[in-house]
C-alpha cells in the first residue's frame, strides 16, 4: 500500500496544477512533493502526470486514479483530524471565507453566540469578495454565492440574494421617480464590471409577480467592479445602481439609499455553506454548519437578501 504522504502530495498536485503550488499548501519543498509523486508512479507502475516546463497535466491513468482516490483520502484526512477533537466539543481554528458585507452583516453579529456554544473554537475568518479554493487553501468553509461545485465540496443552501435598484435621496432630489424599467434611460447608472469575464454586466429586472427579466436601459456614470463600490458611490448621490441586497438592505433601512421599482428584481443566484464532502466532518466544522444554517432558517436572515 502507497504511503498516504505519497497519495496526498499526488492529489495536492492534481488540484493545484503544479509541484510548487501543492508544496505550499502542504508546508514542504516543490522537490519533497515531486520526490513523493515519483515514488507514487513506481510503486502503481503508470505515469500520473504529463510534464513540461510550463505544467502538470493528469494522464488518463492518473484522471482515473484521482477519481478513485480523492473521496478515500478526504475521508482519512477528516478521521486524523477528528480524532483529535473531543467530539462533544468542538475545538481547533476554524478558517471560513465569506464576503466582505456578508461577514460583517450578518456573521459577526453572530460571533457571541457561536462563541458561547463553542468556547473551544477559535474563528480565523478571511473577508474577501473572490472565489476560493477551499480545499487547496485550507479552508474548514466558505459562504457565498457564484462557486463552482468542485469534486469533494457539499453546498447547503441558505438564502436566494436579489439585486435591486437604488440611489440617494440627494440624487432623487427633484427628479421623477422611475416607475417602469424604461424610466432609467436618462438616469446615471454606475455598472458594474465582472471581475471573471472583465465584462460590463447590462442591467435587468423582472416584476415580483411573474414575467421575465427586461432589459434596463441606462446612460453609464461610473463602471466599478466592487459590489460594496458601487453601494457606496450609490450613497454619495454619484447615480442609480443595481446593488445585491447584501450590500444594500442596511442602507436601505438607514434611509441612506432609496429602493427604486419596489418589487422588481434580479436573481443573484443562492447564497450557499460550503464544505468539504467528508463522511466524518471536524466537530468544529459540523458545529458551524449546524449553527449558521439554523440562525439563517430562524433569525429572518433569509428576508434581508430577498429583494421580492
Amino acid at each position: 500500500m502507497a504511503d498516504l504522504s505519497l497519495l496526498t502530495s499526488f492529489v495536492r498536485a492534481a488540484e493545484h496544477g503544479s509541484f510548487s503550488a501543492a508544496a505550499r499548501s502542504l508546508g514542504v519543498s516543490a522537490a519533497a512533493v515531486s520526490k513523493n509523486v515519483a515514488h507514487l508512479e513506481a510503486h502503481v507502475g503508470v505515469r500520473l502526470f504529463h510534464r513540461s516546463t510550463r505544467r502538470l497535466a493528469l494522464t488518463g491513468s492518473g484522471e482515473r486514479f484521482l477519481a478513485q482516490v480523492h473521496e478515500p483520502l478526504a475521508s482519512l484526512d477528516a478521521a486524523i483530524a477528528g480524532i483529535r477533537d473531543d467530539p462533544d466539543e468542538p475545538s481547533g481554528t476554524l478558517k471560513v471565507s465569506m464576503g466582505q458585507a456578508l461577514g460583517r452583516n450578518f456573521l459577526v453579529p453572530l460571533l457571541n453566540e457561536f462563541l458561547e456554544r463553542c468556547p473551544a473554537v477559535v474563528p480565523d475568518w478571511h473577508f474577501d469578495n473572490r472565489r476560493i479554493d477551499l480545499v487547496g487553501e485550507g479552508f474548514d468553509a466558505a459562504i457565498g454565492g457564484g462557486f463552482e461545485l468542485a469534486q469533494g465540496l457539499v453546498a447547503r443552501e441558505l438564502a436566494p440574494v436579489h439585486i435591486v435598484a437604488v440611489a440617494s435621496p440627494a440624487y432623487l432630489d427633484g427628479r421623477p421617480l422611475p416607475q417602469q424599467p424604461g424610466d432609467f434611460a436618462e438616469l446615471a447608472g454606475i455598472m458594474r464590471r465582472s471581475t471573471p469575464s472583465g465584462r460590463v454586466r447590462p442591467w435587468t429586472l423582472r416584476p415580483r409577480r411573474g414575467g421575465v427579466d427586461q432589459p434596463v436601459p441606462c446612460r453609464p456614470r461610473l463602471i466599478l467592479s466592487d459590489p460594496e463600490a458601487i453601494s457606496l458611490a450609490a450613497r454619495q448621490g454619484l447615480g442609480v445602481a443595481l446593488v445585491p441586497m447584501p450590500f444594500a438592505f442596511a442602507h436601505i433601512a438607514s434611509g441612506a439609499l432609496v429602493r427604486l421599482l419596489p418589487g422588481w428584481y434580479s436573481d443573484a443566484g443562492p447564497l450557499s455553506l460550503y464544505y468539504p464532502s467528508r463522511r466524518l466532518l471536524p466537530a468544529k466544522t459540523s458545529a458551524f454548519v449546524d449553527f449558521v444554517v439554523e440562525r439563517f432558517r430562524t433569525g429572518g436572515f433569509a428576508k434581508l437578501v430577498d429583494g421580492r
